[in-house]
């Protein structure tokens, strides 16, 4: 049976478009709640396969999205570098930070995939239970995304931080980049040779770097990885998340070497349409807090986004993760737009 995203990653138009959604395992969703708090501690239920997988694939039995996204953490990449990773409730993640080139000697020199054999068996998991139209997901950080919480030691306005440390050291930053690059496409190839059909790189906080910074910090090391990984599982599948890039993602589009790229909301659909839709899929990119007002506003926002992707090859999906607050009826409101029923 043909996945419909896959169908899409290798630029074939479906249509209604597929959709998943960022973020769609989590605190919206009263049977999420309930795993987590019998789980304890969130890293508890991301390295305790049978949960991490039952929470994997809940929104998919609830509201049958096209995709199903391994529920994990992109911080796992320096957690199994070494770095001490907590995370607090209210707090999010706090890691001990690496302020200066000493801290890179408390990192390991590659992955320890030991402490990531759970995730690995989560995929595994998942993939047994679901449907085969269903395609599953595997994701990491991009490399700049995951230095700037392993610099700052927890997430910051506008990672101040690690730009602070770029500039003073941008030898140092390229290090860590490299030793982030080599990490990242390791796992990737893991998650793929496990039974994920397509990963995703989410370089959250790419919109933060100048021009220069972003190619050289998310452009290439972007490209590193999926080289990497293709030539470990050829025709590897990746989909490319710089959010914030503006126009410097029709750079990302000629240079990061990703089979699709998503959108986040504040993107110009026009120049998308123009400079990254006519080169490649792209996946994207409803505002969340279009999804939390529903009603007609939630509608409106639906139909711009597909006049805007729908006649090309396109998923449907947010500009990034569903919020928490959002009403379960506006995700089943915003389905039956996307899908015309």
């Amino acid at each position: 049976m043909n996945k419909s995203i896959l169908d899409v990653l290798g630029r074939v138009h479906r249509s209604p478009p597929p959709v998943w959604l960022m973020r769609q395992a989590g605190r919206y969703l009263p049977e999420y709640r309930a795993i987590r708090e019998k789980a304890g501690g969130f890293l508890d239920l991301v390295f305790t396969p049978e949960l991490a997988a039952e929470v994997t694939l809940q929104p998919v039995r609830r509201f049958g999205f096209d995709a199903a996204i391994l529920f994990s953490d992109i911080l796992v990449v320096p957690h199994a570098l070494g770095q001490t990773v907590t995370f607090s409730v209210g707090e999010g993640p706090l890691l001990e930070p690496i302020e200066d080139r000493v801290g890179f000697e408390r990192l390991a020199g590659e992955l320890d995939h030991g402490m990531l054999a759970p995730i690995y068996q989560t995929i595994r998991l998942v993939k047994q239970a679901l449907d085969p139209s269903v395609t599953l997901l595997g994701f990491c950080g991009g490399p700049w995304t995951v230095a700037t919480y392993m610099i700052a030691g927890r997430g910051t306005a506008d990672q101040a931080p690690a730009r602070l440390f770029g500039y003073r050291d941008r030898v140092g930053m390229d290090t860590l980049i490299d030793v982030l690059v080599d990490a990242s496409a390791s796992y990737l190839v893991r998650q793929l040779q496990a039974g994920a059909d397509a990963v995703q790189i989410f370089d959250t906080w790419a919109g933060v770097l100048a021009p220069e910074e972003f190619g050289r910090w998310c452009i290439e090391p972007t490209r590193r990885i999926a080289e990497h990984v293709r030539r470990q599982v050829p025709g590897a599948k990746i989909i490319g998340f710089p959010r914030g890039a503006g126009t410097m993602i029709a750079r990302y589009v000629d240079g990061a070497a990703v089979d699709a790229v998503s959108l986040d909301w504040m993107i110009d659909r026009r120049f998308a349409q123009d400079r990254v839709q006519a080169r490649l899929p792209v996946q994207g990119n409803l505002d969340p807090l279009a999804l939390v007002v529903g009603g007609t506003a939630l509608d409106s926002a639906v139909d711009v986004v597909l006049e805007a992707f729908a006649a090309g090859p396109f998923i449907f999906n947010l500009g990034h993760g569903i919020m928490p607050e959002t009403p379960i009826p506006h995700v089943e409101q915003m389905l039956r737009r996307v899908r015309g029923c």
